[in-house]
């Protein structure tokens, strides 16, 4: 029997010692003692007997000896005293011993109220029932309702005639008994310590800090932070992820006192976030007289109006880039590959040490099934599905499906397009550890502009550097973000920057001119509102921590405050001779089959196409070869072009198609 099993079951003794000597005096006043519905109704003569009889308390407990480990636990965590104690016991003993439902019924002298009264314990534990100290012990801000570790029953009665109850998981716990109250569990997590906070955090909880707010940025652990703090001065932590708890304002109550329960009995601080203003509320208002340390965090500022106490506000940084790699490593185990630089391949992500386990749990069940130890590219894997689905409501996601080798651009243009790549890689050591980030409130964003002709590859380069990321491409589709309504537009992109903000993804705003055009002279009230909505978008676009691509075919048409605070500017150029040759010759791949007259070479002096155009051509080639299921031939392609032309509204001109004119006639 274990010491905590043994000492409740001798402390519960003393309990029924006393109960011994209740029933004793029951019987002794009883004018009927052998009524066999006793407990069912009053007879005249116990009217009589209670009117007679005085009300005094039972003798009061006799001096017990330290409770078990866990009880003793239990009242220094939650502040009880020992008449805290002694009525916990009271309320408890029906649920450690089953005869006592019976003995409280006799002495309520109720069959059906089988719990102790409030007036019952108090006299059980030798006071009159209208001790002010005693029936204290029953006010909402005293320890034993503060930290649920007793309830209140048949409310509608008088104060001492309501019952008391104690919670199953305070009787587990106390029992020995190791789980998680089921109201609490679907709100808590777990959260490795991680010390990525201020210093300060830890000084504070091992000072006795109350109440602290945490201001936790893109990719902010304030939850780790917290804990890292909370082991510091020896506490567990119970780790609450507000955006589980419930919705509905009435469940909240019932929520954040099985919270404060779980808190105390495990002797742990509660970190709790991302809060709003109707759930910080809500917790400070039930957690209010709990001792233990609550921790709260969000990515808004603190709010006066939360509450009336005054947190200590603190902010809570990201991981460096070595301390990130220690996290992957320690998350990815012994199944993670050999050779893999974890600092190299995950420094450009943004995320928590939650989602880094997260991730890292998903890699590693991609690798499982692979049947191949955790590489980068599960790594990446396991980035992307830690992506929320908001933004594919607002975008459409592309899962990246090319690489360099299928760009087709002149050197400088790909030096470009690398050097976006390169910038969000390595932002982190650039802008944070050589602390070269420009002030004024900007974040630690990377935009770019694609600027050229359509079908130019500004979308497929695009996609190119989420591959070269490990992310997912995001096109904002412009249907679902310019308004005719005043004020809509702004709201709407709010909607997409906050949402890629938490996304590891490359954000693409196609056809970019739309709603980053140029401020005009304002001549009416639409020229006000449009300037407005470019300011803000210039205001916007600074503080955004993402990867942003803004593609344009008129470049001219954006305004000149928008380039100047772009990374870096790309112009893309109509592909010459010796690029369309290679365009044509990898549109129209390896397995489609080729005729011998195929002529490339002619097909890339010949036609001034894009590459979209190529690839369109070649696209409509293969339908025609497959209706004719044959090879692909000159004619083919070449009616194919032709095609493209008439979508493009251009002539088909024999200086061009010279011979092979008569065929697309």
């Amino acid at each position: 029997m274990s010491d905590d099993l043994g000492g409740l079951l001798a402390r519960i003794g003393a309990v029924e010692r006393r109960l011994r000597q209740a029933v004793a005096e029951r019987r002794a006043a009883d004018p009927n003692p052998d009524d066999q519905f006793r407990g069912l109704y009053l007879s005249d003569e116990a009217i009589d007997a209670l009117l007679e009889a005085g009300r005094e308390p039972f003798p009061p407990p006799e001096e017990a000896a330290s409770g078990p480990p866990r009880l003793t636990a239990l009242a220094d965590a939650a502040g009880l005293s020992d008449l805290d104690v002694e009525l916990l016991l009271v309320a408890m003993a029906p649920d450690v011993d089953s005869r006592f439902e019976q003995f409280y019924g006799y002495l309520n002298d109720d069959v059906t109220r089988r719990r102790a009264t409030l007036g019952l314990a108090l006299r059980l534990c030798g006071l009159v029932e209208a001790d002010v100290h005693g029936r204290a012990r029953f006010d909402a801000a005293a320890p034993l309702l503060a930290c649920g570790l007793i309830v209140l029953g048949d409310t509608e009665r008088p104060l001492l005639s309501r019952t008391l109850r104690v919670p199953d998981r305070v009787t587990a716990h106390l029992l020995g008994g190791d789980g998680c109250d089921p109201v609490a569990a679907p709100f808590v997590e777990e959260a490795a310590p991680v010390a990525c906070g201020d210093a300060r955090l830890a000084s504070a909880v091992a000072a006795g800090a109350g109440l602290v707010y945490l201001h936790e940025g893109l990719g902010g652990s304030a939850a780790s932070a917290a804990a890292a703090a909370f082991a510091a001065a020896g506490r567990a932590t119970l780790a609450v992820d507000c955006r589980l708890l419930p919705t509905k304002p009435e469940d909240l109550p019932e929520a954040a006192t099985a919270l404060a329960r779980e808190a105390v009995l495990r002797g742990a601080g509660i970190a709790a976030g991302p809060v709003d203003a109707g759930t910080c509320t809500a917790l400070l208002a039930r957690l209010e007289h709990v001792p233990v340390p609550l921790v709260l965090f969000g990515s808004g500022g603190w709010d006066p109006e939360w509450s009336r106490r005054q947190p200590l506000l603190l902010n809570v940084g990201v991981a460096n880039r070595a301390e990130r790699a220690d996290l992957w490593r320690d998350a990815a185990g012994p199944a993670l590959a050999a050779g893999v630089d974890l600092a190299a391949e995950t420094a450009h992500f943004t995320l928590s040490v939650r989602q880094i386990h997260r991730a890292a749990e998903a890699a590693a069940q991609l690798a499982r099934a692979e049947g191949e130890p955790i590489r980068a590219e599960h790594l990446r894997y396991g980035v992307r599905s830690q992506n929320a689905a908001g933004l594919e409501h607002l975008a459409r996601r592309i899962e990246p499906a090319v690489d360099w080798n299928d760009l087709v651009l002149p050197p400088p243009i790909l030096d470009g397009i690398r050097e976006l790549a390169v910038r969000a890689r390595r932002r982190d050591l650039v802008l944070d550890e050589w602390r070269m980030r420009p002030g004024a409130g900007r974040g630690m964003g990377v935009t770019g502009l694609f600027a050229g002709d359509s079908g130019t590859g500004k979308t497929m380069s695009a996609e190119v550097i989420a591959a070269d990321l490990g992310m997912d491409l995001y096109t904002v589709n412009l249907a679902t973000v310019v308004d005719k309504y005043i004020g809509e537009t702004e709201k709407n992109l709010e909607k997409i920057f906050t949402e890629a903000a938490g996304v590891n993804g490359v954000l693409l705003f196609d056809e970019a001119d739309a709603i980053f055009g140029k401020r005009s002279e304002v001549r009416d009230a639409h020229d006000r509102y449009a300037n407005v909505e470019s300011a803000y978008l210039l205001q916007r676009m600074e503080s955004f921590e993402g990867l942003a691509i803004l593609a344009t075919n008129l470049r001219a048409n954006l305004d000149e405050a928008f380039t100047r605070r772009l990374d870096v500017v790309v112009d893309f150029p109509v592909p010459d001779p010796e690029q369309r040759l290679l365009l044509w010759d990898r549109c129209l791949g390896k397995a489609m089959p080729r005729a011998a007259d195929l002529d490339l070479a002619f097909l890339a002096d010949a036609f001034e196409l894009a590459g979209g155009h190529i690839r369109s051509a070649a696209v409509t080639a293969g339908y025609l070869t497959a209706e004719a299921g044959g090879r692909a031939t000159m004619a083919t392609v070449v009616a194919a072009v032709a095609r493209e032309y008439r979508k493009l509204g251009r002539l088909c001109l024999e200086r061009e198609f010279g011979d092979y004119l008569e065929l697309v006639i």
